[in-house]
């Protein structure tokens, strides 16, 4: 049941367990998945633990997507194994309360309106009506929730994406360029967002292109080339913010001579 005290902007009440397994939010071992001949990942290895924001960087066809969707039980992987705080996702008694996720920002009914669309999904996870009006406060879109999909601009999309992730009140949030679309100013507040998240003990897995925001955003990042791990960084030991991020992203994955 969720805490009519939290403030969903803040995240504060948000979901603790006391008997909550001390396994890491993501633990991914020697993970793999090959289309025939090709290993879109390889031998893939990496933990996330609790409480942080990591981005996960690499070139397009570096095997990202393919590795969020191992991690959500969307795909079954060739070998090894990717594990949300110890189990597999499929194994989780009400994942969508534990894991949420945004990979397309393209998937709606284009009819139907913005709160429909969330009332819909709030039947679908068992939480309450009340929790729908909150999150489409949280994620400003009051004013549009009663017109269609169709009418919303890319950024408006990825908002109601977010929302969606949001509504089982996650530890885990699962995000694939969730700037994509959104103007300077919701940028600066999904970044705001992300960092309240994780400061309450929660944990964000964020796939992304843009590396000025990400150096802005994560702790850590992980970096992914030809489907195999090519780099661990922490962002705190980066001389230079952005500028550094993007000088190491650069010579990992080849683009820098």
């Amino acid at each position: 049941m969720q805490d009519p005290q939290r403030d969903p902007l803040t995240a504060e009440g948000a979901f603790h367990d006391a008997a909550a397994p001390a396994a890491p939010a993501v633990t991914v071992r020697r993970l793999s998945k090959r289309y025939g001949d090709v290993a879109a990942v390889d031998g893939l290895t990496f933990t996330l633990e609790r409480g942080t924001i990591t981005g996960f960087l690499g070139p397009n066809g570096a095997g990202k997507t393919t590795t969020l969707r191992l991690l959500l039980g969307l795909a079954e992987p060739t070998a090894g194994e990717a594990l949300v705080f110890g189990h597999r996702y499929r194994e989780l008694d009400q994942p969508s309360r534990r894991v949420g996720a945004l990979l397309e920002s393209g998937d709606f009914d284009p009819g139907r309106s913005g709160r429909n669309h969330l009332l819909t999904l709030a039947v679908a996870t068992g939480v309450g009506y009340d929790r729908v009006e909150e999150l489409l406060e949280l994620v400003e879109l009051v004013r549009a929730a009663d017109r269609a999909v169709r009418t919303y601009s890319l950024g408006m999309r990825q908002r109601l994406g977010l929302a969606a992730a949001l509504l089982g009140d996650p530890e885990l949030l699962v995000l694939d360029e969730p700037a994509n679309g959104l103007d300077p100013a919701g940028i600066a507040w999904l970044r705001g967002f992300l960092h309240r998240f994780a400061a309450d003990g929660r944990t964000v897995l964020i796939s992304s292109h843009v590396l000025a925001e990400v150096a802005q955003t994560v702790h850590a990042a992980l970096i992914i080339n030809g489907g195999r791990l090519v780099g661990e960084l922490e962002l705190d030991e980066l001389q230079d913010g952005a500028r550094s991020l993007e000088t190491a992203y650069l010579e990992l994955t080849g683009g820098l001579a």
